[in-house]
């Protein structure tokens, strides 16, 4: 009886890039590799152990690429309507003028002092949603009077506010 040839399962073979190595197509963001979206060129070891068994990378196909860019189309108009109602939000904020209580000595010196965390209650008590992580302050402020304090709303939008610090009625 002959012996029976035993099949070797093929796998597809992986696309070529320029440079000889694999191109994929990143899924998620790989750190010093790549961000979601991009076509990358790795080595075949790299793409075959690690990559695609992680699910972080696709093989490119021209299909994967207009699905990316119909995807970050989508996104980039997503981004501008967030800008818009962000720059929208600057100008309501620089019209405000906030009055936090504090307890001072005759001297106009605070006892403790007023800092991001009682900026975002006044505001949250106006009506703004804004986290203590925006608000940019010098240092904290001890003494009363008008100070103008930064909102740092996005990477590319700020705005200030005027906060006035005045006497705790006793």
């Amino acid at each position: 009886m002959p012996a029976r040839k035993m099949r070797v399962p093929t796998f597809p073979r992986l696309p070529k890039g320029p440079n000889g190595g694999i191109q994929l197509m990143l899924i998620q963001n790989v750190e010093h590799l790549g961000k979601s979206g991009e076509v990358v060129e790795v080595k075949a070891g790299y793409a075959n152990n690690f990559l695609l068994p992680q699910g972080l990378a696709i093989i490119s196909t021209e299909h994967h690429k207009r699905m990316v860019e119909k995807h970050k189309a989508k996104l980039a108009e997503i981004e501008l309507k967030r800008l818009a109602t962000l720059r929208d939000l600057a100008g309501e904020l620089s019209k405000q003028s906030l009055n936090i209580e504090a307890n001072a000595n005759e001297e106009g010196h605070l006892y403790g002092s007023v800092g991001a965390t009682e900026i975002v209650a006044a505001l949250k008590a106006n009506g703004f949603n804004i986290v203590a992580e925006q608000i940019r302050l010098q240092g904290v402020l001890k003494e009363l009077g008008l100070y103008t304090v930064k909102v740092q709303l996005h990477q590319e939008i700020a705005t200030e506010v005027k906060v006035w610090v005045v006497p705790a009625a006793s």
